[in-house]
């Protein structure tokens, strides 16, 4: 097959002239010693010339490994011969088995040429990746590759960002570093790295990429000057480690991401509520006072949240005994959870070395970041100076456990229901090279810190062997260099490599962890592993919760992401604006984080977190947010109050669309459950539904909440109607029932109130929605259900709803129920597979034919048989 397809790869005139001059110094790399066995594709790669030595030292010998994991998917890894070189670890992200296809059943096609060495992965003859663009590079301190691309292809994916959700094509560079980005600036990177992305293709199917790889890079999207499109990955260490999957629609390739990275966590039934917080609550007596008025006001409030105010100094693991003192927060989560009410706090992973338990105790047990000469590593963030948790220390485990367990034990601290992390990418206010985080802190305003008590490298306790040293001895024989480890060369720049990131915030240890660090355990460097840090936290976090709670989902919200985290924690897009800008960038970001980064829980800060809102934009948020999975308030600390009640227009937008989206939680809970069995995504651009319509392709301002329903916001300031597009499909207005049949057009709804949100039923559905709403979910489950048939165009419709207990990790009983509705026999089929008895008040049918009985629905025909299966 490689003499057919190398006629199809774009490798003449002048972009395989102007490839050649943009590496002409780098010889590649060429393959000997093939070996082919039907599953597996190896081989040796040898630098094929003099080393051109541009960021970093050319590694002679590398590996070829090439695994047809599944007929859809297709492993490809090159690595150093010496296995010396950082890969991600698997006891962060866990691979993928699978050794089920050959070369002669998947799907995807491997080939390619042996000097200089490039390959080609193909699906039915039809070119997906292809790096012939350039030779290959692999330094001990960078990473070069770069494939063609179709012309203007539709590309998605590379987070975390705020840019459209279809990737620009022309001079675009994607930079992949974990940081603090208040106001989520597009153009830059933010608070996660996924590195996937996915290339759709129309009717010739969808795929995707993984570029297993948690070193910071730059990907490059492009044109040469004669207008050839590529894709270029330029990193800066680690290997070239990559899935590609296959699948005939972009739903189905995030199914086979998910298959790799993970399946997402099962979020309990009360997550799914509305949450109110903020930056700035003075006191807990004002906590109590908003809870209060949201009541007064009849807004159902599930969870109460507290920022960093209820600290002592902004340490984490301790209260503000004047502002927030314990006998007055157990008092609070008490009145909260006898109204079937919920609380969260906010833990930082940095910890204060002023006057902290967890800082002495840290200390003892040799779990905080060392530097190399053995002293601790500090930093400067909230309380002034601070350390870190080691995550990779095999001990930090213990004792974030046991800080948790302490502080928030249910009979005698704070008996959290969920938590918040923040700052963990991680943060650090001080400024590379942060010689001095005590004048810093000081000079910085922020609250001064005790002189802090530094390790001795190594300290010698009297009366035991001269090695056994709590803070040192962890620490692991291999480290750096060390020949088989796959732990990092020794050797680097560990903080100003050669090859510049286009890192926001500068040069990459800058306001974070110092990236020579070198952790505990297997000696991993933070200079590969920063992207990592949340994601340990959030797994390390996950755990201490379930410590705590061990019959219970643990409910964790977490800024800093990598590849994966959607197996543990849910995601808020951190620090956005109030602003229209934010308010529409939002639905292209929860669509990634939740369909392509298999991250479903997952929300904006509604109505912004900083600057002052607008009675306007907040009465729209209020509606938009009811359509995250994760609907939460939170604003910041200077600026005005934003809960629901404040203004009268967005008291009655929030009412309106929490009551639409309390009476559907049973719909996105059954949706999130089969996420997390499946990988099937809940929220959904429209291209995943309609992948055949190109006018859906670059559509990010309208989703689909489920299969079943359309969300169409007003988009603009002062606007009361928006331009939104219907698929070749027909939809029925949840609020009238009218059907609207679409033509792969734009129809312009109008008259839309400032509390009013356009939603869509698509045809072909069944939803199961509760028969009234509540003011908590507790309550809301108590209520029976009401069918909602919209039949598709065939006349026929289908729904699904699962029912367990709404939070135990391990169910006793579950009930998985299918609906399937023909409007010709007039048959409504039910199937209840290991359930119980479902009680259904209303069976409501959308059409032309139904008579309106009143505001909530239709009536149904008489006619209509219900046969239980």
């Amino acid at each position: 097959m490689l003499g057919s397809l190398l006629t199809l790869l774009p490798l003449v005139g002048a972009a395989a002239v102007e490839s050649q001059t943009s590496q002409r110094d780098c010889p590649g790399y060429k393959a000997s010693n093939v070996k082919k066995d039907g599953k597996s594709v190896k081989a040796d790669l040898t630098l094929a010339g003099s080393p051109c030595n541009t960021y970093g030292t050319d590694l002679r010998d590398l590996k070829l490994l090439v695994e047809y994991q599944t007929d859809e998917r297709l492993h490809v890894i090159i690595y150093d011969a010496d296995e010396q070189v950082y890969q991600v670890p698997e006891s962060v992200l866990p691979r993928v088995d699978g050794n089920s296809s050959s070369s002669d059943t998947s799907l995807l096609d491997f080939d390619f040429v042996e000097e200089p060495f490039s390959f080609v992965v193909s699906r039915d003859n039809e070119v997906l990746f292809n790096t012939s663009a350039s030779n290959l590079v692999f330094q001990s301190q960078y990473l070069n590759l770069r494939t063609w691309l179709p012309n203007d292809p539709y590309l998605y994916g590379l987070g975390e960002h705020s840019d459209p959700m279809r990737l620009p094509t022309d001079n675009y560079t994607r930079t992949l570093w974990n940081r603090d980005a208040y106001s989520a600036p597009n153009r830059s990177n933010l608070y996660g790295s996924h590195p996937v992305y996915y290339d759709h293709r129309g009717e010739s199917g969808t795929h995707g990429v993984l570029f297993l790889n948690s070193n910071g890079m730059d990907i490059k999207i492009n044109r040469t000057e004669d207008g050839q499109q590529y894709l270029e990955y330029n990193t800066l260490g680690g290997v070239f480690d990559f899935y590609f999957f296959t699948a005939p629609t972009p739903k189905e390739a995030s199914i086979e991401y998910a298959k790799v990275v993970g399946f997402p966590a099962m979020q309990s039934y009360w997550t799914l509520g509305f949450h109110q917080c903020r930056y700035g609550y003075r006191d807990v007596y004002n906590v109590a006072e908003v809870v209060y008025n949201y009541s007064q006001a009849g807004i159902p409030l599930e969870t109460m949240w507290t920022d960093i105010d209820y600290m002592d100094r902004r340490r984490v693991f301790t209260l503000d005994s004047e502002r927030f003192p314990l006998e007055k927060m157990r008092e609070l989560v008490n009145y909260l959870h006898q109204h079937d009410q919920k609380y969260i706090l906010m833990v930082d992973p940095a910890v204060s070395v002023s006057n902290n338990t967890a800082y002495s105790t840290g200390v003892s047990e040799g779990v905080f970041l060392y530097h190399q000469n053995g002293s601790l590593y500090e930093g400067a963030v909230w309380p002034g100076v601070t350390v870190y948790p080691d995550w990779f220390n095999a001990d930090t485990q213990d004792f974030w456990n046991a800080q948790f367990g302490r502080f928030f034990n249910a009979s005698s601290g704070v008996d959290i229901d969920g938590l918040w992390i923040d700052m963990n990418e991680a943060a650090n206010f001080c400024l590379y090279p942060c010689a001095d985080p005590q004048a810093f802190a000081i000079s910085d305003n922020l609250p001064p810190a005790a002189p802090p008590v530094r390790a001795s490298s190594p300290r010698v306790l009297p009366g035991f062997p001269a090695d056994f040293q709590p803070s040192v001895s962890k620490r692991s024989s291999k480290g750096l260099g060390t020949k088989g480890a796959k732990v990092g060369l020794a050797n680097r720049n560990l903080t100003d490599p050669p090859y510049k990131i286009q890192n926001a915030a500068g040069v990459i240890s800058m306001n974070t962890i110092q990236t020579d660090i070198v952790h505990a355990g297997e000696g991993y460097a933070e200079y590969d592993t920063h992207n990592l840090y949340g994601t340990m936290m959030s797994t390390a976090s996950r755990d201490a919760m379930a410590f705590r709670r061990p019959d219970v989902r643990p409910f964790i919200i977490t800024r800093s992401t990598f590849a994966g985290a959607g197996a543990h924690v849910g995601h808020w897009l951190g620090d956005n604006i109030s602003d229209w800008v934010h308010y529409r960038i939002s639905i292209a970001q929860i669509l990634a984080f939740a369909s392509m980064f298999q991250i479903p829980m997952v929300g904006a800060d509604v109505c912004g977190f900083g600057g002052n809102t607008t009675e306007q934009l907040c009465a729209r948020w209020a509606s938009l947010g009811a359509f995250y999975t994760f609907y939460r308030n939170h604003n910041e600390i200077n600026d005005i109050s934003q809960e629901f009640y404040v203004w009268p227009t967005v008291a009655e937008s929030a009412r309106k669309a929490i009551d639409i989206r309390y009476r559907l939680l049973d719909y996105i809970y059954t949706s999130l459950h089969r996420q997390s069995q499946t990988g099937e995504p809940f929220l959904q651009p429209l291209f995943y539904l309609y992948p055949e319509d190109k006018n859906t392709f670059t559509n990010d301002l309208q989703f689909f909440f489920g299969d079943a329903i359309l969300v169409s916001p007003v988009i603009e300031e002062n606007s009361t109607s928006v331009n939104a597009y219907f698929p070749d499909d027909i939809f029925y207005d949840w609020y009238t029932g009218e059907a609207l049949r679409g033509r792969g057009a734009n129809v312009t709804l109008k008259d839309i109130d400032f509390t009013h949100i356009p939603i869509h039923v698509r045809g072909g559905s069944i939803v199961p929605i509760r028969s009234s709403s509540a003011m908590t979910t507790s309550e809301i489950r108590q209520k029976g259900f009401e069918l909602l048939i919209a039949p598709g165009l065939d006349g026929t419709a289908w729904g699904s709803l699962y029912l367990d207990d709404g939070d135990s990790l391990e169910q006793s009983e579950v009930s998985e129920i299918t609906f399937h509705y023909s409007r010709k026999s007039q048959e409504l089929r039910v199937s209840v597979e290991n359930g119980s008895e479902l009680r259904v008040e209303k069976i409501t049918v959308l059409g032309a034919s139904a008579k309106k009985t009143n505001e909530e629905g239709f009536s149904l025909a008489s006619s209509l048989k219900v046969k239980l299966a």
